[in-house]
Protein backbone atom coordinates (compact mmCIF):
# COMPACT_ATOMS: atom_id res chain seq x y z
CA UNK A 1 0.00 0.00 0.00
CA UNK A 2 2.60 2.52 0.83
CA UNK A 3 3.77 5.14 -1.88
CA UNK A 4 7.54 5.89 -1.84
CA UNK A 5 9.48 8.10 -3.91
CA UNK A 6 13.06 8.62 -3.85
CA UNK A 7 14.17 11.74 -5.40
CA UNK A 8 18.12 12.09 -5.74
CA UNK A 9 21.31 13.63 -7.58
CA UNK A 10 22.21 12.33 -11.25
CA UNK A 11 25.95 11.25 -9.36
CA UNK A 12 23.76 8.56 -7.19
CA UNK A 13 22.18 7.03 -9.77
CA UNK A 14 24.40 4.15 -9.94
CA UNK A 15 23.95 3.66 -6.25
CA UNK A 16 20.64 3.97 -5.32
CA UNK A 17 18.82 2.36 -8.48
CA UNK A 18 20.49 -1.30 -7.95
CA UNK A 19 17.05 -3.33 -6.58
CA UNK A 20 19.11 -4.63 -3.80
CA UNK A 21 18.09 -0.68 -2.21
CA UNK A 22 15.48 -0.63 -3.28
CA UNK A 23 14.13 -4.61 -2.00
CA UNK A 24 15.56 -3.04 1.70
CA UNK A 25 13.85 0.00 1.41
CA UNK A 26 10.85 -1.88 0.49
CA UNK A 27 10.62 -4.66 3.24
CA UNK A 28 11.98 -1.94 5.73
CA UNK A 29 8.64 0.47 5.34
CA UNK A 30 6.62 -2.65 5.04
CA UNK A 31 8.14 -3.75 8.12
CA UNK A 32 7.78 -0.43 10.45
CA UNK A 33 4.61 0.82 8.69
CA UNK A 34 2.53 -2.12 9.38
CA UNK A 35 1.16 -2.19 5.74
CA UNK A 36 -0.22 -4.93 4.03
CA UNK A 37 -0.27 -5.05 0.40
CA UNK A 38 2.57 -3.80 -1.98
CA UNK A 39 5.03 -1.44 -1.30
CA UNK A 40 5.43 0.98 -4.77
CA UNK A 41 8.75 2.51 -5.07
CA UNK A 42 9.67 5.20 -7.87
CA UNK A 43 13.16 6.19 -8.30
CA UNK A 44 13.67 9.71 -10.04
CA UNK A 45 17.21 10.58 -10.79
CA UNK A 46 16.84 14.87 -10.73
CA UNK A 47 18.58 16.93 -13.71
CA UNK A 48 20.38 18.63 -11.04
CA UNK A 49 20.01 19.78 -7.38
CA UNK A 50 20.98 22.54 -5.21
CA UNK A 51 21.74 23.03 -1.52
CA UNK A 52 21.29 26.47 -0.48
CA UNK A 53 22.80 29.58 -2.63
CA UNK A 54 26.28 28.69 -2.74
CA UNK A 55 28.33 27.63 -5.95
CA UNK A 56 29.94 24.98 -3.43
CA UNK A 57 26.34 23.92 -2.67
CA UNK A 58 25.64 22.70 -6.29
CA UNK A 59 28.06 19.50 -6.14
CA UNK A 60 26.70 18.52 -2.70
CA UNK A 61 24.37 15.52 -3.36
CA UNK A 62 20.77 15.36 -2.19
CA UNK A 63 18.26 12.43 -1.71
CA UNK A 64 14.95 13.00 -0.37
CA UNK A 65 12.65 10.22 0.36
CA UNK A 66 8.96 10.49 0.56
CA UNK A 67 6.76 7.82 2.02
CA UNK A 68 2.69 8.04 1.79
CA UNK A 69 0.79 5.94 3.85
CA UNK A 70 -3.01 5.74 4.91
CA UNK A 71 -4.27 7.71 7.59
CA UNK A 72 -4.36 6.75 11.05
CA UNK A 73 -1.33 5.80 12.39
CA UNK A 74 0.49 7.75 14.72
CA UNK A 75 3.11 10.44 14.03
CA UNK A 76 5.96 8.68 16.76
CA UNK A 77 5.52 5.24 14.08
CA UNK A 78 6.49 7.81 11.32
CA UNK A 79 9.49 9.30 13.38
CA UNK A 80 10.81 5.74 13.69
CA UNK A 81 10.48 4.96 9.78
CA UNK A 82 12.15 8.01 9.02
CA UNK A 83 15.16 7.37 11.18
CA UNK A 84 15.10 3.78 9.86
CA UNK A 85 15.12 5.12 5.95
CA UNK A 86 17.77 7.46 6.80
CA UNK A 87 20.21 4.36 8.68
CA UNK A 88 19.13 2.32 5.70
CA UNK A 89 20.65 5.18 3.13
CA UNK A 90 23.96 5.89 5.06
CA UNK A 91 24.73 1.97 4.75
CA UNK A 92 24.51 2.44 0.98
CA UNK A 93 25.69 5.80 0.28
CA UNK A 94 29.44 6.41 -0.42
CA UNK A 95 31.68 8.21 2.13
CA UNK A 96 32.90 11.17 0.07
CA UNK A 97 36.19 12.03 2.12
CA UNK A 98 37.68 15.59 0.98
CA UNK A 99 33.77 16.00 -0.81
CA UNK A 100 31.16 17.91 -0.38
CA UNK A 101 28.88 14.96 1.14
CA UNK A 102 25.33 14.14 0.72
CA UNK A 103 22.41 15.32 2.42
CA UNK A 104 19.20 13.07 2.95
CA UNK A 105 15.96 13.88 4.10
CA UNK A 106 13.01 11.52 4.68
CA UNK A 107 9.02 12.77 5.13
CA UNK A 108 6.30 10.08 6.30
CA UNK A 109 3.01 11.66 5.24
CA UNK A 110 -0.56 10.62 5.51
CA UNK A 111 -2.13 10.14 1.59
CA UNK A 112 -4.62 12.15 0.95
CA UNK A 113 -8.53 11.05 1.56
CA UNK A 114 -8.85 11.02 -2.37
CA UNK A 115 -6.50 7.94 -2.82
CA UNK A 116 -7.80 5.32 -4.88
CA UNK A 117 -6.50 2.27 -6.05
CA UNK A 118 -7.12 -0.29 -9.25
CA UNK A 119 -5.49 -3.57 -9.01
CA UNK A 120 -6.18 -4.13 -12.64
CA UNK A 121 -4.66 -2.80 -15.98
CA UNK A 122 -7.49 -1.09 -18.03
CA UNK A 123 -7.98 -2.59 -21.15
CA UNK A 124 -6.79 -0.74 -24.24
CA UNK A 125 -8.65 -1.36 -27.30
CA UNK A 126 -6.83 -3.14 -30.02
CA UNK A 127 -5.97 -0.59 -32.87
CA UNK A 128 -8.50 -0.63 -35.63
CA UNK A 129 -8.04 1.27 -39.08
CA UNK A 130 -11.22 2.96 -40.38
CA UNK A 131 -12.41 2.03 -43.50
CA UNK A 132 -10.88 4.15 -46.10
CA UNK A 133 -8.03 5.64 -43.65
CA UNK A 134 -4.70 4.86 -44.20
CA UNK A 135 -3.41 4.25 -40.59
CA UNK A 136 -0.32 7.01 -40.64
CA UNK A 137 -2.90 9.58 -41.41
CA UNK A 138 -2.88 12.06 -38.55
CA UNK A 139 -5.60 12.36 -35.72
Amino acid sequence: MPHVTVDYSPRLGGVLAGTSFVAELHQLVLDVSRSEGVCKVFLRAAAETYIGGGEGDRHTALVHVGIGLLPGRPDSLKGRLSERVLALLRRYLPLDPGGTGTVCTVEVRDLSPSYRLSREAPAVPPHREEPGRHPSAAC
